[in-house]
């Protein structure tokens, strides 16, 4: 009997798990609707693959979405994370399992009861980051507690970055994901996380002085600055009695400093938005946030407000964006700083046809065996092939992949809205992502606790 599957959202992420879901569907019996508003943009090879059928949808055209899912056996949301909540509705309404890549919300939390009550699986959090790190984590924190040992700390980090061979600018990053994202991170509250049986708070304006620095074999020396919420896992995890537990976003050496920039400068405020910024050019943008002077150019003050000297790497930084170009216009009406911000770094940091991006995931594990301290650190590190088949979309779309046929195939059983914590989830589906590289080197080393290289103004 043909197993029906609705891929709702066609984004860059979708290219790997279309790519595995359409080789596996002469052996497992799968047909794939991909439901999109501009479904043209596919690729030829998916749009006339016979076990594929496109649909042009408008998610808030409530009838066709409604019938889109009624008429499979599993759901795929790769839409936006506001607009899942449409679709679970639809789920519980049809009696759908649903496959998400994104952070569970309060309202999809709250369809537990009816997800259970329908025997219905509404698996979340299965890409990347989320994704990849809690079943990388529980599988080794697992492995731990059942050798005896008791949880310590937990720290974990993860990069979306471009590879070595396509680094050619001077802040060695380009955009892998949503580039908003990307501007507007750290940003909602404090960074909250607990380290050596303590609490910590970083505030938005001193996120990106704080850093701490990792070595990866084969790939050089990264910075890390702190999530917004590094305790929300704790429960989920079971380090309610650890004593540190961090997680943090990785980038090259020199990045947060440089970025840091525009925190001070204000650019990466979304909270107001600019009069006749759509006439506006890029130069202009830049002295909005600096001091009136009648003889100062945009670039004196700059330099001045930000205390850089002009043969400081941070200048090079920001003229490489062509940020005091006067011909180049922004072309956005009422925007924010934020998105001004986006448009310029768009232009210059955008994946080329031929670049390649890098995924780097980084675990610390310390744990209390025998009355003895002990540590177990493990990374992986994944290379795109292109701007389509990037590494990013390899890991956030293959888990969704995995899971979903796996919750057709009733290797995943236990119903209910739920991230894959369970052993039942993440041992065959890391099994299965090891066939395609993405696995993890563990090392043991000596426990340090306190990281002494985490400090401040580094």
């Amino acid at each position: 009997m043909l197993r029906k599957i609705v891929i709702l959202g066609a984004g860059k992420s979708t290219s790997y798990m279309l790519d595995y879901l359409l080789e596996k569907s002469v052996e497992e019996n799968l047909h794939l609707t991909i439901c999109d508003l501009l479904p043209e943009t596919l690729p030829d090879k998916i749009k006339k693959h016979k076990a594929c059928s496109i649909l042009k949808l408008d998610i808030f055209n409530e009838a066709d979405r409604s019938n889109a899912i009624k008429a499979s056996d599993i759901v795929i949301s790769m839409l936006p994370a506001h607009l899942h909540i449409i679709v679970a509705k639809d789920c519980i309404a049809h009696k759908k399992h649903l496959v998400t890549a994104s952070y569970v919300s309060d309202q999809i939390q709250a369809l537990d009861t009816q997800a259970k009550e329908n025997g219905l699986i509404f698996m979340n959090e299965i890409g990347l980051d989320p994704g990849i790190d809690h079943m990388s984590a529980m599988q080794a924190i697992d492995q731990i507690r059942e050798k005896g040992g008791k949880m310590i700390l937990f720290e974990s980090f993860t990069g979306g970055l471009v590879a070595p061979e396509s680094d050619n600018n001077l802040w060695n990053y380009k955009f892998t994901w949503n580039p908003r994202n990307v501007v507007l991170a750290g940003q909602g509250g404090a960074a909250m996380f607990f380290q050596e049986g303590t609490y910590k708070y970083i505030p938005y304006h001193k996120l990106f002085r704080r850093t701490e620095f990792l070595d990866v074999e084969g790939y050089g020396k990264f910075e890390v600055y702190a999530n917004r919420d590094s305790l929300k896992y704790r429960e989920a995890y079971g380090l309610q009695n650890a004593l540190t537990l961090y997680r943090g976003t990785m980038r090259r050496v020199g990045f947060s400093k440089a970025w840091n920039m525009f925190v001070q400068m204000g650019m990466t405020d979304d909270s107001y938005t600019i009069e006749h910024s759509e006439g506006m050019s890029y130069r202009e943008f830049a002295n909005l946030f600096l001091p009136y002077s009648p003889t100062d150019s945009v670039e004196l003050k700059m330099r001045h407000y930000l205390k850089i000297d002009q043969d400081d790497i941070m200048w090079d930084k920001l003229k490489e964006l062509n940020l005091f170009d006067a011909n180049k216009k922004i072309f956005l009406k009422n925007a924010t700083p934020a998105q001004v911000l986006q448009k310029i770094l768009e232009d210059s940091w955008t994946l080329g046809d031929q670049d390649k991006d890098m995924i780097v995931m980084y675990h610390k594990f310390g744990y209390k065996l025998n009355g003895k301290k002990e540590q177990i650190d493990s990374n992986m590190v994944v290379l795109g092939e292109d701007r389509t088949h990037t590494a990013m979309a390899k890991t956030v779309g293959l888990p969704v992949a995995i899971a979903t046929l796996f919750i057709l195939n009733k290797k995943i059983t236990t119903p209910g809205v739920q991230i894959p914590i369970k052993k039942e989830v993440y041992g065959p589906i890391l099994e299965e992502l090891k066939k395609f590289g993405i696995h993890f080197k563990e090392y043991k080393v000596p426990y340090l606790g306190y990281n002494p290289d985490f400090v401040s103004g580094q």
